[in-house]
């Protein structure tokens, strides 16, 4: 915990009050889903060490025996992060890439709602791989079987393939968290309609 000014006294705020948004050196966020934040412990000790630039602030101070700082809202790395590694094969990575779709009807869903189809039934030979699975509702699912696709008269919409990080966090784009703070909106590029004035 750490402390805040509110009308002249100390408040306790807790970590998850102000989190910031972490940028790479570009200015990108390092990850659009999750959004990539750190805890204000973690952001105070990135900033005291120099490791990050800070962008923008929050209006809340913390204090210490030595120091005051006004909480970082946006940060933004000193060196540049590559993000070349493959995406982790998961049931969420596949709603994902999918776009929280069903791959038969379209019907999007929450992820809780969505199950994953074998498109060559395991019984046939089918691997779970990222070119054999798809996300798909239950009763979707239910009505394919393990019946192969031409059978069923069930083809996926889309091939199922890897994807890569860049397509997931694409993706990712589509799906705002609950909570944008007024600060992080100038780097966030979400796949909002504008308003038109």
């Amino acid at each position: 915990m750490g402390r805040r000014e509110s009308g002249g006294r100390n408040v306790l705020i807790e970590a998850s009050d102000c989190p910031a948004l972490v940028l790479n050196a570009d200015f990108r966020p390092l990850s659009y889903f999750p959004l990539s934040l750190w805890s204000w412990h973690d952001t105070v000790k990135a900033v005291v060490t120099e490791r990050v630039n800070v962008v923008s602030h929050y209006d809340r101070v913390i204090h210490s025996p030595s120091f005051n700082l006004t909480l970082p809202s946006v940060i933004s790395l000193k060196e540049y992060i590559v993000s070349n590694r493959r995406p982790a094969f998961t049931r969420f990575n596949v709603f994902l890439r999918d776009r929280f779709a069903c791959q038969y009807c379209g019907d999007a869903l929450p992820s809780h709602e969505l199950t994953f189809d074998h498109v060559v039934p395991r019984s046939r030979g089918g691997r779970t791989t990222w070119e054999n699975v798809v996300a798909a509702c239950a009763p979707c699912n239910l009505r394919k079987g393990g019946r192969m696709p031409s059978y069923a008269g069930m083809a996926p919409k889309r091939l199922p393939a890897p994807p890569t990080t860049h397509q997931l966090q694409e993706n990712g784009r589509r799906y705002p968290p609950n909570f944008l703070h007024d600060s992080w909106r100038d780097f966030l590029y979400w796949d909002t309609e504008l308003d038109q004035s």
